[in-house]
């Protein structure tokens, strides 16, 4: 069957890496398309992306929002607009090619092939697989995903991935207006729902590397902002048990 994927990469000032990104998934078997979710970027990405549409028409798409509105925010319009057009199976990914275009066809595969509704492109399920990180930077992602699995009891090795492919069905049956996370927060937000939903989850082990080109995007507060985030999740879990979405796809 041939399915409808759709990969999803939001983007603040990633000229460096845009063109690049776009030409990568373009040229990966299988007809992916792409929406890239532009933050008012500065430096021209959403201008760069335009200037690629008509060599990419029907594949590559272009949403452009006011001002840096946040990861988590991003990814909920990208979903929305996804399921309203009837999208299959929806990517998350990086624009600066910290994950690697040619793992799309492997998250894909062990969904459809393995029958998993979402597939994450793991770090640490066979160890830690990260290239040009600070061994300060991957002890605080490496023990935030443990830290995460105590609180909660997710069993996700990489709990702060943002590699990841969704069946549409999972998307579906979350309350998308529900989620409240912006940064690493929000990437465990919607793999805690998904798991507490029932969906099934498999992690495919990817090679992590930093990017070379651009700005880093992170900062203290989306730490803070996933340290608190979990225990509040553990709490919500207890006295407001999670329930699929009845009420419509994008809600």
């Amino acid at each position: 069957m041939d399915h409808r994927k759709l990969v999803l990469i939001p983007t603040f000032n990633e000229k460096e890496n845009i063109l690049e990104m776009i030409q990568a998934v373009m040229n990966l078997s299988g007809g992916f398309e792409l929406l890239v979710i532009d933050d008012g970027s500065p430096d021209g990405t959403g201008d760069l992306v335009k200037s690629q549409q008509n060599t990419y028409p029907q594949r590559l798409h272009l949403l452009e929002r006011e001002g840096k509105l946040g990861l988590g925010t991003a990814y909920i319009t990208g979903f929305k607009w996804a399921l309203e057009r009837g999208y299959d199976y929806i990517f998350e990914m990086d624009a600066d090619f910290s994950h690697n275009p040619n793992d799309l066809l492997r998250l894909y595969a062990a969904c459809v092939d393995g029958g998993f509704d979402l597939a994450i492109g793991s770090r640490y399920i066979t160890g830690v697989n990260v290239v040009n990180w600070p061994m300060g930077r991957v002890l605080m992602s490496y023990f935030a995903s443990v830290y995460v699995k105590f609180i909660t009891g997710l069993p996700v090795k990489d709990a702060t991935a943002g590699f990841k492919c969704y069946h549409k069905s999972v998307l579906a049956g979350i309350k998308l207006n529900e989620v409240r996370f912006v940064g690493y927060a929000f990437q465990i937000e919607m793999k805690f729902t998904s798991w507490k939903l029932g969906f099934k989850i498999v992690e495919v082990p990817i090679i992590f590397t930093d990017r070379t080109k651009g700005i880093s995007k992170m900062s203290p507060g989306i730490f803070k902002e996933a340290g608190f985030g979990v225990i509040l999740m553990k709490i919500k879990s207890i006295f407001s048990p999670y329930q699929l979405n009845q009420n419509g796809l994008t809600e």
